[in-house]
């Protein structure tokens, strides 16, 4: 069956870096599209970026210039790339395959001084 494995958090200060990762499997990996969404406490969960089966990227205006969404294919695993992160970037971080209704777990991001 489809699992979405999501990697890579914790915690790190303001103006600092963090790779999340999402390991895929149960479907074929390369032919879908990919997003990572995030859910900061009392809101709902928001698009933070999508990357095409192609390789095309779509951000959030929050994070477009500070995040980077990647895919490596041979390894099935999605990659987010965050810089310059902010308090406000707190969030539990989720991959999914959309439209699919496949959800990982969630990976915790704390930014904090």
């Amino acid at each position: 069956q489809v699992q979405l494995v999501e990697s890579g958090g914790g915690l790190v200060q303001p103006g600092g870096s963090l790779v999340l990762s999402c390991a895929a499997s149960g479907f074929t990996f390369s032919s879908f599209a990919m997003s990572w969404y995030r859910r900061v406490a009392g809101k709902e969960r928001a698009l933070v970026a999508t990357i095409t089966s192609a390789g095309s990227t779509y951000y959030a205006e929050s994070t477009k210039g500070r995040f980077i969404i990647s895919r490596d294919n041979a390894k099935n695993t999605v990659y987010l790339q965050m810089n310059s992160l902010k308090p406000e970037d707190t969030a539990v971080y989720y991959c999914t395959r959309p439209h699919s209704g496949y959800w990982g777990q969630g990976t915790q991001v704390t930014v904090s001084s």
